[in-house]
């Protein structure tokens, strides 16, 4: 057996970041997305969350979904905002909702340059879920 602690971190931190690390580890989880926030206005930052990529198909065998895409017609379709309404906070926050990488400034300038596409070549399904949830917002939307 070895006495070295593999994996964790071993760097020494200042009495005062320990004071914050124990702070925060308190917080509660809607607590924790404010202090985020918070943290992202006052900095002038946003966290961009990793997007995941779908793996292209093999040559030969049909798309996840292909022959029923084919079946029901158009396979992909757009969401196009074409205006936000009386209630741009809740446009807002579907916005955010449907593209959770999308931080609060770039959810507010869609809803400001109407005519925006907000999802492009999605599956059906997909545009019709937040065609929906922009809708009940109280925005106006396409689908293409």
């Amino acid at each position: 057996m070895s006495d070295t602690k593999e994996g964790k971190n071993e760097t020494k931190l200042s009495k005062k970041v320990e004071s914050l690390v124990d702070e925060i580890a308190k917080l509660s989880v809607l607590e924790l997305s404010d202090l985020v926030g918070a943290l992202q206005d006052k900095l002038g930052v946003s966290a961009m969350a990793p997007v995941a990529v779908a793996a292209a198909p093999v040559a030969g065998q049909p798309a996840e979904g292909g022959a029923e895409a084919a079946a029901s017609g158009a396979a992909t379709q757009t969401v196009v905002m074409t205006g936000a309404g009386g209630n741009k906070i809740s446009v807002i926050k579907a916005l955010r909702e449907i593209n959770q990488n999308w931080g609060l400034k770039e959810a507010k300038d869609m809803t400001e340059a109407t005519p925006v596409e907000i999802l492009k070549d999605v599956k059906a399904e997909e545009a019709k879920e937040a065609a929906e949830k922009l809708k009940a917002a109280g925005a106006q939307v396409e689908l293409k």
